[in-house]
């Protein structure tokens, strides 16, 4: 199997669980990578009176118009001879890199609704749609790697169906997709604990780390989608 069919897939899950979690923690409770749940911290931020309500709502429109971008940018690639899938990971660290300057220029963010904090959330989530959208289109095969429910329900389906002793045909779909799915969970949980602990220990400077887990990527991309 080629290795960026194994390793790509992870480092993808571990530097969504990473953003998303120092994301949370530094911009008053912004989801990047999971902008739907942003939907439930901005009607809490609407009853409690926290801040960061403005950058809630804008994360959902922000990513949207970014994916939708994303796509029609992805079709005038090849024309100027450049490669889509790496050239859309190349864009996601770059947005990357100036969310993590950002972030270490005006960070601590203690008001969420500034427009410190909106700037370097929404290059954040900027750089998680496009993510989101490169998956998606090339690796559609994989799983999720941001959106870890759908991932969890499919691995305790597989799970209970090992369990049981399941006819052959769906055994043999079964333990493979369980072995990728619970590596994209594992590898997405050790971001989360790894964007938490840093962002404990290093405050705001832990996100010049999600750029340089996300550059090797890149190498790892094959030049055009199956």
């Amino acid at each position: 199997m080629p290795r960026q069919i194994l390793l790509l897939p992870l480092l993808l899950s571990l530097n969504a669980g990473f953003v998303d979690t120092a994301g949370f923690l530094a911009l008053q409770g912004l989801f990047t990578a999971h902008v739907t749940g942003n939907f439930v911290t901005f009607g809490a931020a609407m009853v409690l009176g926290t801040s960061g309500a403005l950058a809630k709502l804008l994360a959902l429109p922000v990513f949207c118009l970014v994916v939708i971008g994303t796509r029609v940018f992805s079709f005038f690639l090849p024309a100027i001879g450049l490669p889509i899938f790496r050239s859309m990971l190349a864009l996601k660290v770059l947005l990357l890199a100036i969310g993590a300057v950002c972030a270490v220029r005006f960070g601590p963010f203690v008001q969420g609704d500034s427009w410190q904090a909106i700037c370097t959330g929404m290059m954040l989530v900027a750089a998680m749609a496009i993510q989101n959208a490169a998956h998606r289109i090339h690796m559609g095969t994989e799983p999720p790697s941001t959106l870890m429910t759908g991932t969890t329900t499919q691995i305790m389906i597989d799970v209970a169906d090992v369990l049981r002793g399941a006819p052959a045909p769906v055994l043999t779909a079964a333990k493979p997709r369980l072995g990728k799915m619970s590596a994209s969970m594992a590898a997405f949980a050790l971001g989360c604990a790894a964007g938490a602990c840093l962002y404990a220990t290093l405050g705001t400077w832990c996100f010049v780390l999600p750029p340089l887990i996300a550059l090797p990527a890149v190498f790892l991309a094959a030049a055009e989608p199956k």
